[in-house]
């Protein structure tokens, strides 16, 4: 029986990325400090700082002749330092763990993603299934990060700011079996 490997590597992130491009996992060991964020400030924007951070998605499959037989992925979270700025005059450590909080919901969300493809069984579709589940990730997670700074007023309400604070941590100990190593 002969099997074939094809590999298919999906990126998300929000902003366009350089396969080359400085990366940083998310780790639970290790938080954002000021030094990581190494992108230009931008003069024009009201926000005092940038977290660009993302899911990166790949997954291969196994066939046999032209029947899928097994497959694997690889979906992991990622903080871009050439991307992500903030304005030395203003940024503090508040607005630093604001912008933790940004990162912290891509690893929610790359959890989610590992937990939702738990539930996916081999078939000839996998494929498909694999794309749209992806696709529908990063629109949730699209949506809970502007939620997130609408709520909390990009940081400026600080009881919101708590609030979700804890949501997130508590979100993500729900899901700590899927976490990033």
């Amino acid at each position: 029986m002969q099997i074939k490997h094809l590999i298919i590597c999906l990126t998300f992130f929000f902003f366009s990325q350089n396969p080359n491009e400085e990366s940083m996992a998310w780790s639970e060991l290790r938080r954002l400090t000021w030094t990581d964020f190494k992108g230009d400030f931008n003069p024009n924007s009201d926000a005092v700082a940038l977290t660009a951070s993302g899911i990166t998605f790949g997954f291969s499959v196994s066939t046999s002749g032209s029947r899928i037989v097994d497959y694997s992925t690889s979906v992991d979270a990622y903080f871009y330092p050439n991307k992500s700025w903030y304005n030395k005059e203003e940024a503090d450590d508040y607005i630093l763990e604001h912008e933790q909080l940004h990162f912290d919901i891509t690893e929610l969300y790359t959890r989610k993603f590992r937990e939702r493809l738990t539930k996916l069984s081999v078939n000839q579709n996998i494929r498909k299934q694999l794309k749209q589940l992806h696709t529908s990730i990063n629109e949730e997670l699209n949506e809970t990060q502007k939620r997130y700074d609408e709520q909390s007023v990009h940081s400026i309400n600080t009881e919101v700011q708590k609030q979700w604070r804890e949501l997130i941590t508590s979100e993500l100990a729900k899901l700590n079996q899927f976490k990033s190593q």
